[in-house]
């Protein structure tokens, strides 16, 4: 395994899933096997382990590391692993951000803490703290991830440029602002700095139109699932191309509205459901509090992978 030196997070990241046996312990070689069916598309820039995708909410750090060094040993020669850090303390983000470090991660994908959503946005020394004790540990590449400010947890536009001051290893930030003004002008504003800080849009929902705003880059759970059609609408927003880019994104609409249909929580779920029917995995184990969804709705995630041209024997070609 070989670590990426001057790795700058930038073009298709796909978030991985974590495969789980029935007792809801780890399945390791069905998650190793998902690692390399996502990181050995062509195209893809880096993975990321250890966050939403991944149930790191569910995963304690034994856990934590034991992903990502399987992560590592599977794939590590062949694309950055980035890990991320999901923690409600700063001293224990810290904690993780070392061990990811020390493992061999690439780069660090830093969640806002949860204790921050009753206010922190009033309070951003919180913010600049956090982040802070985050890069004492390391000084591996971070990418901030930026939530919607309604919920709480996202950070103002001022914050934003005050952590990039104050903490220059943030190379980059994954943009959820879910505000298609707010997010633009991240993107105008962040990759025109005298230290540009990349914007990789998470808006999978209505990929294209963020992608077609200047993007540098996706990081995306649905990249656990379609990865390549990710790649082929990314290259084609940045040829230029509309026609392609258009033919591209009719593919991947009907996966995205039934991957993030309300309820929203259930988004990795559903991707999990979608690899079981392309045989992909095994089976979909979630952990509590996240409970099987319906069969239903795993017949609508079928219909879904239909319409995207997507079956057991692979895509259709992409010209199709």
């Amino acid at each position: 395994m070989r670590r990426f030196k001057d790795f700058r997070p930038a073009g298709v990241i796909p978030a991985t899933l974590l495969a789980l046996d029935h007792d809801m312990s780890i399945d390791e070689r069905q998650t190793r096997r998902h690692l390399r069916d996502c990181a050995l598309v062509d195209g893809v820039a880096a993975v990321t382990v250890n966050g939403h995708a991944s149930e790191v909410h569910a995963c304690s750090f034994e856990e934590q590391q034991q992903i990502l060094a399987a992560s590592l040993a599977e794939v590590g020669d062949d694309v950055p692993l980035i890990n991320g850090i999901y923690a409600d303390g700063s001293i224990e983000a810290a904690r993780i951000a070392a061990m990811a470090d020390r493992e061999g991660a690439s780069a660090l994908l830093v969640f806002p803490p949860n204790s921050m959503a009753m206010g922190g946005q009033l309070r951003p020394e919180m913010a600049l703290a956090h982040y802070r004790r985050i890069a004492d540990a390391t000084d591996l590449p971070i990418i901030a991830f930026q939530y919607p400010m309604a919920g709480g947890l996202g950070f103002t536009f001022d914050t934003l440029l005050a952590l990039f001051d104050e903490v220059p290893t943030i190379a980059a930030i994954k943009d959820w602002s879910n505000d298609a003004m707010l997010h633009e002008k991240h993107i105008r504003t962040f990759q025109n700095l005298p230290r540009p800080v990349n914007v990789l849009t998470t808006h999978s929902s209505w990929l294209m139109a963020s992608l077609t705003l200047g993007c540098n880059g996706l990081l995306s759970g649905s990249g656990s699932v379609i990865a390549d059609l990710q790649v082929a609408l990314f290259r084609a927003v940045q040829a230029g191309d509309l026609k392609a880019a258009q033919a591209i994104n009719d593919r991947i609409v009907p996966l995205s509205q039934a991957f993030y249909a309300p309820p929203f929580l259930d988004m990795h779920n559903r991707m999990k459901e979608a690899l079981v029917l392309l045989g992909r995995l095994d089976k979909a184990v979630v952990r509590p509090p996240l409970v099987k969804i319906t069969d239903a709705e795993i017949a609508r995630i079928g219909q879904a992978l239909k319409q995207a041209g997507i079956g057991r024997d692979g895509a259709l070609p992409l010209a199709a």
